[in-house]
């Protein structure tokens, strides 16, 4: 998964586990219906830090919380990999 398909699911995956549908997060986070509709359906490459605040006050978590997951790891780890190495 890349970035921005990792951010998807991690919305998908808060949505159901805070039994809310994508609209009703679009009330609690004050995010057009629109713009999460665009994050979700992968037509945003790149959601701004701004909204995914906000998508994370709507959940009543924080930035955090939203990004300490397994995935985020895995795309950590994976572009240190592919990071050309530094000299000392």
């Amino acid at each position: 998964m890349d970035t921005q398909e990792t951010i998807a699911h991690r919305i998908r995956q808060l949505c159901r586990e805070q039994d809310i549908t994508p609209n009703r997060l679009s009330r609690l986070a004050r995010v057009p219906q629109a713009t999460i509709k665009s994050i979700l359906g992968a037509e945003s490459k790149n959601p701004g830090t701004v909204t995914i605040k906000k998508l994370c006050d709507g959940f009543g978590i924080t930035l955090g919380e939203f990004f300490s997951t397994a995935e985020f790891d895995v795309l950590a780890a994976d572009k240190r990999e592919h990071e050309p190495a530094k000299n000392s």
